[in-house]
């Protein structure tokens, strides 16, 4: 082989080493660096107003196509005349305790992260774990077709999987003090750090006296609105002070999704 030949073959293999470590190097670094949730969350932007507001969530991703064409979509409007009553329900089950929470404001709600796994509701039999909560304004159910003037949502999963969702509905009245403790620390900004709260947070100060609800298979009411959502809305509602309600409106003025149809479902309650 002539010189240059040898040169030129030694070049070549050498920069294909070169181009191999490279790739190897940036593997090493994709998996040990993986996206941040906010870069994956980003790639779809869905929202409350225009053109990604509600009425448009089916068609911004594949992955979205259930906020359009499912059967079992949520909020709905729970009427008088569609609820009956089951003897067999009973009352669900609350365990909450004292806990430490965080609050994030995700650029749709404010959310606030439940430290541990020592929260549970009990449905049925059913044991279901608290995750997080967060807020609606508007109220995302109607009752008679009215909204109240907001809605706080308890997401609790099971071992394997299943959703349930207690929902309390809100007023203005009388100041919640507990509920301070998380107002004091709102997150005005979107931001993927979450605010940590001092000390513990009394979850059951968020619950009404009376847990009688009206139940039904639903979805999640935000994109990918997924279906298997039990839902439990409480009938009784909370007060929380006007000054309180204010707070919110102003970091959200409204984060609803519309009532979606009932679609023959089955809308229950306890005796």
């Amino acid at each position: 082989m002539k010189p240059y030949s040898r040169f030129l073959l030694c070049g070549l293999l050498m920069g294909a080493l070169a181009g191999c470590a490279e790739k190897e190097q940036v593997l090493q670094n994709t998996e040990s660096n993986p996206p941040t949730q906010a870069a994956q969350a980003a790639k779809v932007h869905w929202s409350y107003e225009g053109e990604t507001s509600p009425e448009h969530w089916g068609e911004l991703e594949e992955d979205f196509g259930t906020c359009k064409v499912g059967k079992e979509q949520s909020p709905i409007d729970i009427e008088a005349a569609d609820v009956k009553k089951d003897t067999n329900l009973s009352p669900v089950e609350v365990d909450y305790s004292p806990s430490e929470v965080s609050l994030v404001n995700n650029g749709h709600t404010i959310q606030v992260n439940v430290s541990g796994e020592n929260n549970h509701i009990v449905l049925e039999g059913k044991t279901y774990t608290l995750k997080q909560f967060h807020f609606h304004l508007p109220s995302e159910h109607e009752v008679g077709g009215k909204h109240d003037e907001m809605e706080l949502h308890f997401v609790h999963k099971t071992e394997d999987g299943d959703t349930a969702v207690l929902g309390v509905l809100i007023n203005g009245g009388a100041e919640n003090a507990e509920l301070n403790k998380l107002w004091s620390r709102l997150p005005q900004k979107e931001s993927e750090e979450a605010v940590a709260i001092d000390g513990k947070f009394d979850l059951k100060a968020l619950l009404p006296g009376d847990l009688h609800s009206y139940r039904y298979h639903g979805s999640l009411t935000t994109p990918p609105c997924t279906e298997g959502v039990q839902w439990i809305v409480l009938q009784q509602p909370v007060e929380w002070s006007e000054a309180q309600i204010s707070a919110f409106r102003s970091i959200f003025p409204h984060d609803n999704r519309p009532v979606q149809p009932l679609d023959g479902r089955t809308l229950e309650t306890e005796e």
